[in-house]
């Protein structure tokens, strides 16, 4: 028994809401998976804040139909596809699927669209290398913190150089009048 209409729309609803929660998404050929394998890589992207789902092309193609942001994927849809749909952390995403690629050898990254962008297998492997959010954060804050330190460093040389000059006019003064009173004699 085949999927009824209404059925179908629930699932392209289901797919248009999860696409526009996500920043992310990789088209996968996951033929030859069994089930405890992609149960596996679902359990394996949950942890990353991501989702896999596996829905027949015709379907994902009605839901990102009209969405420029996700339009660029329909040249991914062919075969056997499962969807991974990242919403922040997409670098920490793509290195679960590779780990799990790894391990399995049985899946193919077929591309994936970033902001409208499509991405080719290589696009997605260079997002890996991308600092994190963590780690962006913490670069921000090191350079915004180093700027009051240098500032009070600066601050704390003035009155410094300015007492060792102070105290270098009475010497001077004391060497200038020595100076004058051996020239007199």
């Amino acid at each position: 028994m085949g999927r009824t209409l209404e059925n179908k729309q629930a699932i392209v609803a289901e797919l248009k809401e999860t696409l526009s929660e996500s920043q992310l998404a990789v088209v996968i050929d996951y033929k030859g998976l069994s089930v405890a394998q992609m149960t596996d890589l679902r359990g394996r992207l949950r942890e990353t804040d991501a989702v896999c789902k596996v829905t027949k092309n015709t379907l994902m193609r009605i839901a990102v139909e009209g969405d420029e942001n996700w339009e660029p994927m329909t040249e991914f849809l062919e075969g056997s596809s499962a969807f991974l749909f990242a919403k922040d952390d997409f670098g920490t995403a793509i290195k679960a699927y590779q780990a799990f690629q790894k391990d399995t050898k049985k899946t193919e990254l077929r591309g994936g669209v970033l902001e409208g962008q499509k991405l080719s297998p290589d696009d997605i492997k260079a997002l890996t290398e991308l600092p994190t959010k963590e780690e962006l954060i913490a670069r921000i804050a090191a350079a915004i913190n180093s700027i009051p330190t240098k500032l009070a460093v600066g601050t704390n040389a003035v009155p410094k150089k300015l007492a060792v000059g102070i105290k270098e006019v009475p010497a001077s003064l004391v060497r200038a009048v020595k100076a004058v009173s051996e020239k007199d004699q």
